[in-house]
Parts: structure tokens; sequence; C-alpha cells
């Protein structure tokens, strides 16, 4: 959907919520034209330039008539449903807004950052919400601060997911396979389904307020992109970092292809377990060893070894034994004959072996594990593959020949029995590799595949963070970032798909009978090219022959999606074609994901750009937390605790996150789970909360290094925070009057919350630059409620009702101020209800920003900053209040703020005290400032002997809990055995425990001075 989409979309929302601004605001007769139905495409234009989109956009400058009154209370669906489509109409989230050219020098700087692209499969979940809340504050943060700004949004075509998605379309509506296509028609039907379906994810980035510059927008298969992919691969394997070489890989039987390490799902078993696996009708047992008997070739003594995979014996090609362990010393160098093939194998002895484990003795089968594969390559072992592609059993007798992996797995056990090897089957706890897209048990087959030499690469990746050319935060991340880069091993970049970037490599024959015809993995028959031409010319160089005696078959295979992606910094901006872009934007500034992508993304990033490019894609790289639920669980959808942010948005009842469980893959018992699960977290459902509110509330949450534990009360509370900003500003406009004009003399109260606005525009600039998002949500928040609202407005009640006209105007000043500063420090996180705020906010000057999204961010220097004057609060109504202060100047400042005391505490009196003046018997005592004591009346109003029983058990309390620590803490290997983090808040409670018990005290002892 287009900006003219988005407008219309936006009048609908309004009208759906029953709310009428933008109906009244359209002229009558374009109400009509609206109410026609949808125009085509072509009608609206690319950003609204079409004659329509123009149209509109001449009768309907601003989405929402702020000319009007305000409704009473706070909308989320009122708010947010038509600012988007305006803000991105104006090009106000174009690097190019307010200049000529991206290239036009801009002394305030330049920031630039690219999204982590999400798959075009993909939907909106909490990370993704997560992940755009914090870069869209960091960029509407840097454009507020007047810099040239580029967000660049993009795409992955994501080839595994999105060519099973469309498979299984394929297989629903018109019964056929891929194969029954054929290649072509296949790519065909994937991006018809791509044109049609696959820009749903950006619609639901636009939902969260997401200011990219959507022209730039960039699809992984683009031409563009595609061609950048391509020169890098030849450039990589003309210089030898791509070669071609058979290893273990990672592969779904289900999906005929290898997958990559972050698309294999660990699935943790405590013991025997049976497991649903695809093409199987009956659940598949796992988390049992079996234990059997190899007989040595030479008498009847046997070796027994024990397996949670019995099949693979029949790929068995030794057996290995500890080279120190005793009870084998004198079987070394002996052979073990295999009962099924009579293959004779030799007794090997390799350090890997666990003597303390089974038996000490290991069968190896090189083919289908990976630490088998080390060892046979060690011992130069014969690496016999059982398993095809498609799981089935091959090179093996019958009448094993053609069965599938897991029934094989019954029919050896008990060709084991009858030959009277078995020992025994016992549970076991282990891991099950799970292929993430299929559900397949990943299966390690000895396949040919391409792959990047990545010490060098890694080397320069390392030495670049070690040198601070770039920053990884939070630093404790760098420990990761040397394990991985210190151990890399080679990266597998080929992937046996149809949809994705078609290796540019040709096989080579040559009609020479001079010639030997050459192997998959020999690497002088491979040749790689931008073109088969190319390719051709190669080859006949390199083979000393004409390029008629040549001839070529491309690999069939596609490259990894992780290869286009680790391009994508450059390969956006045409790269290794010049253009001002790539000039102007990369390198980037920031890079801002989740850590658990380190490797698999930001490396490969920086990785690839020093190589291709000599530079870094970026010099920072911010990685935020991990999601959990508000009990600290992993989201899971087995668990019914993942929550789609959109629900969050708009709410959902209990009955309708039900229903979104059955249309899920889910087992019938997972399900049930997950009602309960459902039902105990949300027995109401989740309540509308809206954009703004969810976006503040992880960015709340997003303290460095820490898991968040998002709770949906929490996002609610917010949304009642934007329901107070609706209700203050609106009684703040009434209090401004229609023909306010600033400027005018502050009172005490007035400079006063102009320094606590001050503090908080220090606050948000430091909290920002340290990418401290709590920091400025905390002092955004903090100066809203408990000093604007709280304190400043109620103070200003009575000046409005009885004050006269100078002190009026001055207030009416600050209190625009406060707005003004206050909503702009608010935008980066709640773009929507700032924005409709401020827009009925008066301007100062006739040519002011058209947006609060292109208005300079506040700095402290543009807040005048009074002397601090504080408040003392919670005096008690009808209380007599005193303040005796040090010396005649204390007392005089005093007075002047009594008034505002009296005010805000509800109190019946409040008395300055002079120097040498006592106050009253029965008082409660707080220190307000080296110069004031607050002494508070309670005599009488409260009895102080039950208070004091009442703390006396609480301190109690406080002081078991602060023993247990310390003895917990105190333990000899504390430090060494206990993670960091439990550590760090181990220290937090010692810590808030000790400040709550000297509160407590403290409190005692002023109860007793009442008595």
């Amino acid at each position: 959907m287009d900006w003219g989409g988005w407008l219309v979309q936006g009048w609908t929302n309004r009208r759906t919520a029953g709310l009428t601004d933008l109906e009244r605001r359209l002229p009558v007769r374009l109400q009509s034209l609206l109410c026609c139905g949808p125009l085509p495409p072509s009608a609206w234009g690319r950003g609204g330039s079409g004659p329509w989109g123009s149209l509109l956009r001449a009768l309907c400058p601003s989405p929402a008539d702020v000319t009007g009154p305000m409704p009473d209370a706070y909308s989320p669906q009122y708010v947010e449903a038509a600012w988007y489509p305006w803000w991105e109409s104006q090009g106000f989230f174009k690097p190019e807004y307010g200049r000529q050219r991206v290239s036009e020098p801009n002394p305030k700087g330049l920031f630039m950052m690219c999204i982590p692209p999400p798959n075009v499969t993909g939907s909106l979940h909490l990370g993704h919400a997560l992940t755009n809340a914090i870069q869209d504050a960091l960029t509407r943060w840097h454009r507020m601060r007047g810099e040239t700004t580029l967000w660049n949004p993009g795409c992955d075509h994501a080839g595994i997911a999105t060519q099973v998605v469309v498979e299984k379309k394929l297989w629903r509506e018109r019964g056929q396979t891929r194969h029954d296509l054929g290649r072509e028609a296949f790519v065909r039907e994937v991006w018809k389904w791509k044109n049609e379906k696959g820009d749903r994810i950006y619609h639901q980035l636009k939902k969260l307020g997401s200011s990219m510059d959507w022209d730039r927008a960039c699809f992984t298969m683009d031409p563009k992109l595609s061609y950048a992919v391509q020169e890098a691969f030849v450039r990589l394997h003309e210089e030898g970092v791509i070669y071609r070489s058979k290893r273990l890989v990672n592969w779904s039987c289900t999906l005929h292809s290898a997958i990559s390490d972050i698309e294999v799902d660990k699935k943790e078993l405590s013991g025997r377990t049976l497991l649903p696996v695809p093409g199987y009708k009956d659940k598949v047992e796992f988390g049992v060893l079996v234990s059997f008997a190899y007989k040595l070739e030479d008498s009847d003594e046997e070796v027994v070894v024990a397996t949670t995979r019995v099949e693979t014996m029949l790929g068995d090609t030794a057996v290995a034994v500890h080279p120190q362990d005793s009870r084998y010393q004198h079987l070394h160098g002996k052979r073990v004959l295999h009962p099924f093939t009579g293959r004779r194998m030799p007794i090997v002895c390799d350090d890997f072996v666990d003597m303390g484990f089974g038996t000490g003795a290991v069968k190896i089968t090189p083919a289908h594990d990976h630490n088998d594969y080390e060892v046979g390559q060690r011992h130069g072992l014969d690496c016999v593959t059982i398993i095809d592609d498609s799981g089935c059993l091959i090179n093996v007798p019958p009448p094993f020949l053609g069965m599938k992996r897991f029934e094989a797995r019954g029919a050896v056990l008990e060709a084991l029995k009858q030959k009277g090897l078995f020992k025994e089957v016992k549970d076991n706890p282990m891991v099950v590799p799970v292929c993430s897209r299929s559900k397949d048990v990943v299966e390690p087959l000895l396949k040919p595949q391409w792959y990047v030499r990545c010490e060098g690469l890694a080397r320069g990746a390392a030495d670049a963070v070690r040198r601070g050319d770039l920053r990884i935060l939070p630093p404790f991340h760098c420990k990761t970032w040397f394990q991985w880069m210190d151990n890399i091993r080679d990266w597998c970049i080929s992937r046996q798909l149809w949809w994705g970037h078609r290796i540019p490599a040709y096989f080579v024959t040559i009609d020479d009978p001079s010639v030997p015809p050459g192997e998959d993995t020999d690497g002088r028959y491979w040749v790689s090219g931008r073109s088969e031409e190319e390719a051709k010319d190669k080859a006949a160089k390199a083979f000393g022959v004409t390029t008629d005696k040549i001839s070529l078959r491309q690999d069939d295979d596609v490259l990894d999606t992780w290869f286009s992606s680790g391009l994508f910094p450059f390969s956006i901006f045409g790269w290794p074609n010049a253009s001002e872009d790539l000039k102007v934007f990369y390198p980037g500034t920031l890079l801002e994901t989740g850590h658990d992508i380190l490797f698999f993304w930001v490396a490969r990033m920086v990785m690839l750009g020093l190589k291709l490019t000599g530079k870094l894609p970026f010099r920072e790289v911010y990685l935020h937390a991990v999601v959990r639920d508000a009990h600290g669980r992993k989201m899971s959808k087995s668990l019914g605790n993942v929550i789609d942010p959109l629900d969050v948005i708009s709410g959902i009842t209990l009955e309708g996150l039900h229903a979104q469980l059955l249309e899920s893959n889910l087992e019938p018992a997972e399900v049930e789970r997950a009602k309960q699960g459902q039902k105990s977290d949300y027995p109401a459902g989740i309540p509308e909360c809206g954009t703004d509110a969810l976006r503040f509330a992880l960015c709340a949450y997003t303290s460095q290094g820490r898991d968040i534990n998002l709770d949906v009360n929490r996002i609610l509370g917010y949304r009642h925070f934007c329901n107070k900003l609706w209700n203050a500003t609106k009684f703040a406009i009434r209090g401004l009057g229609a023909e306010f004009q600033p400027p005018g003399a502050e009172s005490l109260i007035d400079r006063w919350i102009l320094s606590r606005l001050s503090l908080a525009v220090e606050l948000s600039d430091a909290g920002f630059r340290a990418y401290d998002f709590p920091a400025v949500t905390t002092a955004v928040y903090n100066f809203w409620l408990y000093e604007l609202c709280d304190v400043y407005l109620e103070c200003l009640k009575p000046v409005f009702a009885e004050g006269g006209a100078a002190a009026v105007t001055a207030a009416r000043c600050t209190l625009y101020t406060c707005l003004d500063v206050g909503l702009r420090l608010l935008s980066p996180f709640m773009p929507f209800v700032s924005e409709e705020l401020f827009q009925r906010l008066p301007r100062r000057a006739p040519h002011a920003p058209p947006s609060i999204c292109v208005t300079p961010y506040p700095s402290p220097e543009q807040v005048t900053r009074g002397a601090g004057v504080g408040a003392p609060a919670g005096l008690g109504e009808g209380a007599q209040g005193f303040l005796q202060c040090l010396d005649s100047g204390a007392a005089d400042a005093a007075s002047r703020c009594s008034a505002y005391i009296r005010s805000l505490s509800s109190s019946g009196l409040v008395r300055v005290l002079g120097p040498g003046e006592a106050p009253p018997a029965g008082c409660a005592v707080a220190v307000a400032s080296d110069k004031c004591t607050v002494h508070l009346l309670l005599k009488g109003l409260i009895d102080a002997e039950k208070e004091i029983s009442k703390l006396a058990g609480k301190q109690g309390e406080l002081q078991k809990q602060i023993e247990r620590l310390r003895e917990r803490m105190g333990t000899p290997d504390y430090g060494t055995k206990v993670p960091p983090k439990v550590q760090e808040a181990d220290a937090a409670k010692l810590q808030q425990s000790r400040t709550e018990l000297q509160k407590v005290t403290e409190a005692v002892e002023t109860f007793q001075r009442m008595i």
C-alpha cells in the first residue's frame, strides 16, 4: 500500500473508531471519491506522486484536524491512524530533507544505519518490535539533532523459509511439488508469491512508526543486490578465498538441503522421549543409549560400545579407545569384525575418547558424525555414507537397504539381539538437533560444498575490535566476538535450494582425450564467472584449449542467505559500481541488532566489508538483549507466552489468543498447555495499549546486557501515561488561551520547573549518547509525571484562577516551553502522540518546522535554568508543617514557596521558622537541605506505638534477609561457580535491603521521639 492507500486506510481506521476528525477535515467531494472504492496503485504513484496522491496531498496537507477540540480521552487508534502516511509523503524520513543533495555538506554530521533485513516470509514478533523501537528512537534522535539521517530498510529473500512456504502453498492448492513444475516455473511461482504477499512485514514496520526511507528499500534478490552477490563470489573465488570441498554438513532430509547452524534448534531431552519426525507415521524414540558388542576378528573376545543412533553402526569403520585406558591396552592395533557387512575395522587410539563415559570404547562413523569425522581424518579411516539425501539407507546389505533411517533403527536393534550382540538400553540425557524450518531431525552428511576460507578474514575482524576501530556494546560481548573470530571454522555457503542466488560457478568438461575428466571436489575443474562466456574463457585459458572444447555445467546450488545479507551494508548502495549514496553512506555509523546473530550476521558483514571494500561497514555495534515473558521464560508457542506486538497495540481477547494456537503447528497436548499459560498470564486478554506505549515500554526495559522480562501490565501503565500526557496538554492548551503570546517574568515555581526540564534534557542527551535507553525514558517520564503534572500544573491552577496578568503571562510562557520541549523529548519513543499534541500547540515562529520529527531535539542551553527549589511533599491532608531554617536567607526562600508547598501537600498550615525558633513537640522530621529541616506535626494524628510495632517486624525480616545474602555471598566458591548475572542480582538485593533497613530504623527513631 502506498501513501495514498495509507491515508485512505488511516481515514477508514478513524471512522471505524467512531472518531471523525479526519472525516471532517476532508472536503465533501473528496470524501465521496474515497467512498467509491480503492483506486489503482498508479493513481497514487510512488510516495504519493501520482495524480490522486498529489490531489489528496494538496487538499489535505495535514492528516489531522488539530484546529477542533481535543477528544475527551486519549485513544491510541485515533492518534495513530493517519500520521505515518503524512510523514512519509512529506519526505521527513529522507536524508535529502532540508537539503538539495545527500552529498551536500552538513556541519552537524551524518547518521546512517541499515535495518537487519527481516525475512520476506516474516510477520512481526516482539524481537522485531524491540529492534525497531530502539533503532527508530536512535534514528529520530539523530534526525532531530539536524544530522543527515538515513535508516535504510530492506528485506531478506530467506531462501529456505520462502521455498518452504511456496512449496506448501503449491501442494495445498494444486497437489504439486516443485519437481512437478521444474526449476524455472517454480522460481516464477516464488516471485509471484513475493510480489503478492512479501511486503506484509513492511506494513507492520510502518505500524510501529519506523521512520525509514522507503524509497531506498532493498530486497536481497533485487538486480542491484544480486549483481553485488555475483561479483563478490567471483572475486573471492578468483583469490582462493572461496573453494570447493567435501565435508560433513547439517542436512535436512525434508528440505534436501544443507542448513546453517542458526537454523538448527537444540532440543534437550532428559531421557527416553518419543518425538514426531516428518515422514513418519509413528513417533520416534530418542534419549536412550544402546550398548552392543563387536567381536574381535581373531578371537571370541568382544568390545562393547554404546550409541544413541544405533542405525549408524551400519556405517562404522573403526572402534576408538583412549591410548591410556588400561582396559584396552592389549587391543591396540587389532581389528573387530562388523556383524552385518563383514567389514574388518581397526581399533584406533585417540585422546578424544572419554574413558569415563560408557565402556570407554566408542564406535566411529566418519560419514555421519562430526566428532567421528575428525577422528577419521586423523587416522585415515574410510568414510562410508549409508544415508542418502532423503534419509533412506544406501551402501548397506539387505534387509536394511532402502529403509528409512529411523525405521532401520528398530531393525538394526532386533538384528543385534538375534546375533547375541545386544547388551542393554538405558535412558540417556541428550540434545537432538532439529531443523527450525522443517522440524526434521538434522542428519550429518558428507557433501561437496562451497566454503569461505575464514581464518584471514576473521583475524582482520578481531583486530579491528582490539584496535578500537570497531566498538561492540555492551563491551562484554567482545569476549564472545574474540572466541568466535579466534577459533573460526570455514563457512559452508552452498544450499541445495532453487530459491536464492544461484552460485556463479561452473564445472568444466573438456572434449580432449589428453585431459583427464575432473572430479566434483577438484577445484581445478570449477571456474566462476559473471557470465557463462567469461567462465568459458577462464576454463580455456586454464587448460590450454580453445573455447569450443569446453562444456560447462552451472552448479545447481544457491548461496547461503547469510552470504548476501553479509554484503547488505554496501550492496544496497550499488557496490561494486560507484554511486553518490555509496560515497556518502558507506561506511555506516551504527549497526543495532540482537546479540544472537553477532556471529551469523554482524561478523560476516565485518569480514566481507573489510575484504571487499577495505573499510569497516560501521563504526559501532550495539546489541540488545532477548525479550522474555514476565516470568523470565523464553518465548515459546508451546508455553503460550509468545506475544504478537500487534495484539498489544490493538488488544485481543483471551478467546482470540486461544484461536491463534489452533492455527499453529502445535501438538494437541501442547495446545492445551499453551491455553493454560495464556489463561494464567492474560485472564482478561490483552488490553489495547497502542504503539507509543509498547515502544516506550520496550526502550524503558532495555538495560544493557540484561534480558527483558516483558510484563503487559507495565505496557498498559505507559498507555495510562499517554492519557496523562493527553489530559495535561489539554489542560495546558486551555490555560494558554487562544491569544497566547510569549514572554514574561518568571516566578519561583516557573524557574523550578525549568530547572527540572533542563535536567531532563541533560539526562536524555547523555542517555542517548551512551545507548542507555532506560536513563532517557526515566528522565522524560519523571519530568512529565512527577514534576510537570504532579507539581507544576497543580501550582498553576490557583494562578490561572486568581493570579495577576503578569503572573499568568509568565506562567503561560513557561508552560508552553515545558510542553514544547517535553514533547520533543518524548518524540523518539512516542512519535504518534507527541506529533498529535505538538500539532495542537501554537508555533513560536511562522516558519517553524512542520512536524515534531524534524524539529530540533532540545539541548540544555535552550532551556533557562533557574535555581533548584525542592518542595517537600507528603505532609498529609490537614497536617501542620514547620520549615525550620538555618538563616534568614533560607527563611526568605522558604516563605516564597510556602504557598506552593501547602497546595501540593494539602496541608492545613505551612509555617516558616526563622533562626532560633523551635517547632512544637511530636513532629516527624525530614531534612530538605543543609539549611532547611521539615517538621510535620503528627502527634494525635497517628498511633506512634502501633507504627513502631509494625516497623519492628519489618526490621527483623530485613535483618534476616541481609544475613542470608551475606552467607550465600560468603561461600568459598561463590565467585567462581555462581553466574555473573546472579552475582550482580545478589549484590543489588543486598544493597537494597541495607537501604530499606536504614530507612526503617530512621522511621522508628522518629516515632519514638513522638511518644
